[in-house]
């Protein structure tokens, strides 16, 4: 369907739910991350949009996102620009950026931009 080009947090909520998602069947958020503040593969998303901000504004953010939306499309898109403490870069899948539409990956953004 059109789009308006503005992300869709509900599609995103679905998506992030998908066990695969995009055109290589990648696995899907909530097969390394959790909402509940337990660390699976990768750090939790619980609290996610504020924990952005606070990385954005921190010494060891090198990235060039400036805002939440900004932090969270380029880390999806090149995941090991800021890895969080504890976790190993190189280990989140590194191709959403070319398996996933444009559209997908701002609504996806939206939902996780949610994740107060």
């Amino acid at each position: 369907g059109s789009t308006d080009g503005a992300g869709n947090a509900d599609r995103g909520k679905s998506l992030y739910e998908q066990s695969v998602i995009g055109s290589a069947s990648a696995p899907g958020c909530k097969t390394c991350h959790t909402l509940d503040g337990s660390a699976l593969v990768g750090p939790s998303h619980q609290g996610l949009a504020t924990r952005a901000a606070e990385i954005i504004k921190s010494a060891e953010y090198t990235g060039t996102a400036k805002t939440v939306e900004e932090y969270l499309t380029e880390s999806i898109n090149t995941p090991d620009v800021y890895v969080e403490k504890g976790f190993t870069p190189g280990v989140m899948y590194a191709n959403y950026g070319k398996d996933l539409s444009e559209q997908e990956i701002k609504d996806l953004v939206a939902y996780m931009a949610s994740l107060k």
